[in-house]
């Protein structure tokens, strides 16, 4: 299978590394010293899941010399959707399917407003990884599977293929048929892990065991569950307490992706998760106080710090 992959940060050079090695024709777009290291040394994988190393990778940062793939991965930060868009057009053919395994729950529309609503797929990566050093991927955490589908249900072509691909290169994946449901599930898990961690600069288990924070990380989880409602979106959970018991049963040292960016001094995605949740649910008519808090609290470092 022809797979484009624009980012080969943690979770496309994870997944990535792992479909060229089955045998797929995998392009990465990417840029900088991550690049520079691919092209000249290829990529490695540290993982207790199954390290690899491809000595040699297809990898550029002009999608002109890319070609038409059979389904092409968004895997860079949401604040660079819009670009991704423009970066996946010469990848695409009249079949070409585009999923995003961004964080967030807007990808999908954002999208659909550069390429076209014909090429564009959900999906969500479960998976904490990185960039350990340039060329280096070092993937962390029990787990490393792939949700995905088509956003009207159909179980297409190019979905199976891809599913098949991913079954084939050892990847845990589920092709969904409601795979809007599963985006906002793992958004009402993800973003107020992400907020907690990145606001208190602590671990998932330091942040649970607080009595404070626990207060604080259930009532965050709460005003997502109340957004989910008040958009019509079902999201298959029974309430906060099936949420918190997801945390409670994480690797005490877990913390995440906003939690490294903070202590690291990178650009955040807040703006796509707890800022998200501030907007959209404005539009609905809703309060959300602590994801409000968490978002004023953390957006001054939204872009980074020199």
């Amino acid at each position: 299978m022809k797979i484009g992959i624009i980012g080969a940060g943690g979770v496309g050079g994870f997944f990535g590394a792992k479909l060229a090695k089955a045998g797929n024709n995998v392009t990465f777009l990417q840029r900088g010293e991550h690049l520079v290291a691919m092209q000249k040394s290829g990529l490695r994988v540290e993982s207790k899941l199954g390290g690899v190393h491809l000595p040699q990778v297809r990898a550029t940062d002009d999608p002109t010399d890319v070609g038409i793939m059979d389904m092409v991965l968004v895997t860079v930060k949401s604040g660079q959707t819009e670009e991704a868009g423009r970066l996946a057009k010469p990848l695409l053919g009249p079949s070409t399917g585009v999923i995003s395994l961004q964080n967030g729950v807007e990808n999908e529309v954002r999208l659909e407003k550069v390429i076209g609503s014909g090429h564009v797929m959900g999906g969500v990566a479960y998976i904490l990884s990185l960039i350990k050093s340039p060329g280096l991927i070092q993937q962390s955490g029990p787990m490393a599977r792939l949700e995905f589908g088509e956003l009207d249900g159909t179980r297409s072509d190019r979905a199976v293929a891809f599913l098949k691909a991913c079954d084939d290169a050892s990847i845990e994946a589920t092709l969904s048929e409601d795979v809007l449901k599963t985006i906002w599930k793992k958004f009402v898990f993800l973003c107020p892990h992400n907020g907690t961690t990145g606001l208190t600069r602590s671990s998932i288990g330091a942040i649970r065991e607080d009595p404070d924070c626990r207060k604080l990380l259930e009532g965050a989880v709460g005003e997502l569950l109340l957004l989910a409602k008040a958009k019509d979106i079902w999201v298959d959970l029974k309430g906060v307490g099936e949420v918190m018991d997801m945390y409670d049963n994480m690797p005490y040292e877990m913390t995440s992706s906003m939690h490294y960016d903070v202590m690291n001094g990178k650009p955040l995605e807040l703006e796509w998760l707890n800022g998200a949740v501030v907007r959209l649910a404005r539009e609905v008519g809703i309060e959300t106080p602590l994801n409000g808090f968490i978002y004023a609290a953390l957006k001054l470092l939204s872009d980074g710090v020199e």
